[in-house]
């Protein structure tokens, strides 16, 4: 088993300028990565820690001031600022051809989006969703990733698949539920899946893929430690209307206490469907809840294809070398509808920023 970093309580400073696989430097500055480190008797090696004290009773220390915990807002990690000028130290290094394969996913992406949407306008298709505005979570995280890494999508992720070779006539194929459909119609459009491209199928009901996501990366881990199987992690897509289902708090505690090589990534594009983030939860944002179950997590700006693409990077290398699962949180946008079945001018200003 490889050995386990030390647990600790706080921020931990995540940086610094992108390397070949967009990985960061930890001599440079970035956003804090707030988590726990686990020691290799997997308890937390902090004083006053939970685990500490059910696990390690001779290590307890008391204390005769009474403190509430609390914390400031995390901020978002962020190369380019919003002319796309990178910051000094974080330049990616990313080859020309990669670069341009990034930027021909989002904008074939937004392209495929208005297609098919239009479609669905038409009659041919029964059901569509776009991905307009999160193109950048799309590319950043795929070109973070190995193929031999498996994803768990929710439904917002085309752009990811795309990025791993799946054609504008696959995907025609999965939303019109034709002939050459793999499911032969049997799912609802969108509900794409590739086994070539480890991609697995996204089902329906909110959140499922949490806890997939999860037991797939303790299963690899066993695989990598028994059989000497690839480095591979669970890379898991939800929305932040998808935290507030149960399935996300069991999913991370699930992670955090088998030690599971798996990224769980948050959409935070503001709504769940109708449903504004003010109104699903009172922290700040989903990136808090990380620490509570002892998962390290960090907040980036998901406009930032470079920034996103770091975190996934950084976040892949800490659930292999440390054993640990990572949270990222993105910050986006939903521009369009939730769905074809929404009209978001119901509960959002059409020009809402």
């Amino acid at each position: 088993m490889p050995r386990l970093a030390r647990l600790r309580h706080g921020a931990r400073r995540i940086g610094g300028a992108i390397g070949t696989r967009g990985r960061l430097r930890q001599d440079a500055l970035a956003a804090p990565l707030l988590g726990r480190r686990r020691s290799s008797r997997g308890y937390a090696s902090d004083a006053g820690a939970g685990v500490t004290f059910q696990t390690n009773p001779d290590n307890r220390e008391f204390t005769r001031t009474m403190e509430f915990l609390n914390y400031d807002d995390v901020p978002l990690f962020r190369v380019m600022d919003e002319d796309g000028v990178v910051a000094e130290g974080l330049e990616p290094g990313v080859g020309k051809e990669e670069a341009i394969k990034m930027h021909e996913t989002m904008v074939r992406t937004a392209v495929m989006d208005h297609i098919l949407h239009e479609a669905q306008r038409q009659g041919r298709l029964s059901f569509y969703m776009t991905a307009s505005g999160e193109e950048a979570t799309h590319a950043g995280s795929a070109s973070a990733l190995e193929p031999q890494d498996v994803v768990f999508a929710q439904y917002r992720e085309q752009g990811v698949l795309m990025y791993r070779g799946f054609t504008f006539q696959q995907f025609c194929n999965q939303c019109c539920g034709n002939a050459a459909d793999p499911a032969k119609g049997r799912q609802m459009p969108v509900h794409y899946g590739s086994t070539e491209l480890n991609y697995h199928t996204i089902s329906s009901p909110l959140a499922t893929q949490l806890p997939h996501a999860v037991g797939a990366a303790y299963a690899l881990k066993l695989e990598r430690q028994m059989m000497g199987g690839e480095d591979t992690i669970a890379l898991c897509f939800f929305g932040d209307g998808a935290a507030s289902e149960g399935d996300f708090h069991a999913a991370l505690n699930f992670a955090a206490t088998t030690q599971s090589p798996v990224v769980f990534f948050c959409r935070n594009n503001g709504y769940a469907i109708s449903t504004p983030i003010e109104e699903q939860m009172a922290s700040d944002g989903i990136v808090a809840r990380g620490p509570a179950y002892g998962v390290p997590a960090v907040r980036v700006d998901g406009n930032d294809v470079w920034a996103v693409r770091a975190a996934v990077a950084e976040a892949r290398r800490m659930a292999l070398e440390e054993s640990t699962p990572v949270l990222v949180e993105a910050i986006t946008y939903r521009m369009g509808h939730h769905s074809t079945s929404d009209d978001s001018q119901r509960y959002r200003p059409v020009r809402s920023p």
